[in-house]
């Protein structure tokens, strides 16, 4: 080997040897090592995109509803009103911000006609809202009636709410409690709404829980010192905590508080959740790994000779040592890359697959059916569970996606590098000797 010729050029004689190599292992024990330790690492790839894309969709259709019709992303209470003025100047000159709205929150328990009762949250909220802000009308999801607050005492109910009280369009529902200032009423059957509306939103907790009323319907009913909340929206979820800095800087007397603190149970959950799957999952690498480990051995073992010879003829340690790390890489690269691709075909396409996984298997099951149980051929059904998997679209996120990559790079490439931690052990002497 020359010396002198720089990186590139030890680069190009190690790819080529590792090359001469793998040519020659194509029909051998190694050969099979290597194809199968591709193919663990492509499937493993393509199974954590996957996961992960569609357990994404799941936890994201959780927080859009939570974000944009209860919690915002960030919420400012206690600004005196003498500031209020100050407040809405500097939220319409930030560029982050999108929408600032004012709402007052009570808790009540709710009854019905029927005699019913149900426990929830009244927020009382702008009557424009609904016209004004596009992701709280995509999220609320509106299945019966209309948002209309325009009147003081009409009520949008959670579909689940509504259901716990057996009230629909037009029905009257009594806040029966109510929590509040001390000039509130704490039971009252004078506190009558009607129903004109119904939603249905991503979140269960939130259809079971919160009701719509107006502002002025609010400020009579919640009491004079019924307290004044800000929600604001961003166009940058993941850069909040700037606003959050401007915001307690040049409002310090008020509380400022972002999602992630009024949702801290919930999101932390979720967070585990994600990790203990990944986590789980990223086994796979693990199991690839110390497969192209024992592999890398064996070729390094079967190898000996020529290392020998290689050394005998001027190269040196570490570059013979990168002829098998670059195997490692090659194996990690092309498997990584291939699974990414799939990866995200799948998940782009995650409906039509769940939808035809869900045809195939039922087709399975009434052609085994047929066969060995033919009176039993009228229980067979589609597994519902695929269909619900094929209605929340999968999200990619590009930093996980760039992660599991490079995982499934970097660990057969930490396995081959440790198979050739010793890969002299064979004087030039010893291999003329056996020859």
């Amino acid at each position: 080997m020359k010396k002198g010729k720089g990186f590139f050029y030890n680069l190009k004689w190690i790819n080529f040897v590792s090359s001469r190599f793998s040519r020659v292992d194509r029909k051998g024990r190694s050969a099979v090592t290597s194809a199968l330790a591709t193919l663990g690492i492509c499937f493993g790839v393509m199974t954590l995109i996957v996961v992960m894309s569609v357990m994404n969709g799941f936890q994201m259709s959780f927080i859009d509803a939570i974000l944009e019709i209860s919690s915002f992303h960030v919420r400012v209470e206690n600004l005196p009103s003498q500031q209020e003025s100050e407040f809405l100047d500097f939220c319409n000159k930030s560029k982050n911000i999108i929408s600032v709205t004012p709402f007052y929150e009570a808790q009540t328990l709710m009854t019905s006609k029927k005699n019913k009762e149900g426990a929830g949250i009244i927020r009382a909220v702008d009557p424009d809202i609904f016209n004004e802000d596009l992701k709280f009308r995509e999220q609320l999801n509106l299945i019966a009636g209309k948002f209309n607050l325009s009147e003081p005492y009409n009520i949008v109910l959670g579909s689940g709410l509504a259901k716990n009280l057996g009230v629909t369009i037009g029905s009257i529902v009594n806040l029966l409690v109510l929590s509040g200032g001390s000039d509130v009423d704490l039971i009252s059957n004078e506190r009558n709404f009607k129903v004109v509306g119904l939603y249905s939103s991503g979140y269960n907790e939130i259809n079971a829980s919160y009701a719509f009323v107006s502002l002025d319907a609010g400020k009579t009913n919640f009491g004079e010192n019924a307290k004044k909340i800000w929600g604001i929206k961003l166009k940058n979820s993941n850069d909040f905590m700037h606003t959050v800095t401007q915001l307690s800087r040049n409002f310090n007397e008020s509380k400022v508080t972002t999602w992630k603190d009024y949702n801290k149970g919930f999101y932390g959950a979720l967070r585990i959740e994600k990790n203990m799957l990944l986590l789980l999952v990223a086994l796979i690498f693990v199991v690839v790994a110390i497969n192209i480990y024992n592999g890398m051995r064996r070729l390094v073992y079967e190898r000996r000779s020529e290392i020998a010879i290689l050394s005998a003829l001027g190269a040196k340690e570490k570059d013979i040592k990168s002829i098998f790390i670059m195997r490692g890489f090659v194996t990690g690269a092309v498997g990584a890359f291939s699974g990414l691709i799939l990866g995200l075909l799948i998940s782009v396409n995650s409906d039509f697959v769940f939808t035809a996984a869900s045809k195939l298997l039922y087709w399975i099951q009434y052609g085994i059916t047929a066969v060995f149980n033919r009176q039993n051929l009228i229980y067979v059904q589609e597994n519902s569970t695929y269909n619900l998997y094929a209605s929340i679209p999968a999200r990619i996120f590009f930093r996980e996606a760039v992660f599991i990559t490079l995982f499934g790079i970097i660990s057969p490439l930490f396995a081959s590098w440790s198979a050739s931690k010793n890969v002299l052990k064979l004087t030039v002497a010893e291999v003329l000797h056996n020859e």
